[in-house]
């Protein structure tokens, strides 16, 4: 993941590519979540008793780096635009890409397989995020193969578009888990009290 952020946005900032630039800051969020998922699961491992760890904030933060994430791209295409930059064909960019091709999938089904093993929906949050990372990733080769083959920079930014749509979709995935999860807990904790 830190090699995938540091080529994309390396790259991205070389050619002036939102697509590779949004893919990066995906990814940054991503590693973030990453070790927020590390830190809980480690508080977990110390102290393995249901009630004594809550792993909402460690949710809402994932959530909320996504969120965050939308503007971001947004804007950057929309001065990307204004300003009239083309963006050029980048071979790093997609060594990149063909690489997060391959590795997300991987990661995807071994974090969905030990979140739900483990009973742990950050986890889970966090395999999600390495599907929709798959998925950009195959958007973001299509493009760049375009862009190098065809010469055709305006394929970026249709791109950077479906980029944009996947990390909207990944928000809203996570805000309805996580609010979910909350309902869930305080419903369970009026049962309780009921009792």
């Amino acid at each position: 993941m830190t090699v995938e952020c540091a080529v994309s946005i390396y790259s991205g900032l070389a050619v002036w590519s939102l697509a590779l630039l949004a893919f990066g800051g995906d990814s940054v969020i991503e590693l973030l979540s990453s070790f927020a998922v590390v830190r809980h699961l480690r508080e977990t491992a110390r102290t393995p008793t249901p009630d004594t760890h809550d792993d909402r904030q460690t949710e809402w933060v994932t959530a909320i780096l996504l969120i965050s994430l939308i503007p971001i791209i947004g804007l950057g295409a929309i001065y990307s635009i204004l300003v009239g930059i083309k963006p050029e064909a980048s071979l790093l960019g997609i060594g990149v890409a063909s690489f997060a091709v391959v590795i997300m999938p991987i990661l995807y089904y071994q974090k969905k397989r030990i979140g739900k093993l483990c009973n742990c929906l950050p986890l889970e949050i966090d395999a999600a995020e390495s599907a929709t990372c798959f998925l950009m990733s195959i958007a973001l080769l299509v493009g760049l193969l375009i862009n190098y083959f065809l010469i055709l920079p305006w394929i970026d930014y249709v791109v950077t578009f479906i980029i944009l749509i996947f990390v909207a979709r990944e928000a809203t995935h996570s805000i309805r888990e996580v609010s979910g999860k909350r309902h869930q807990v305080t419903g369970s904790s009026k049962t309780n009290r009921g009792v």
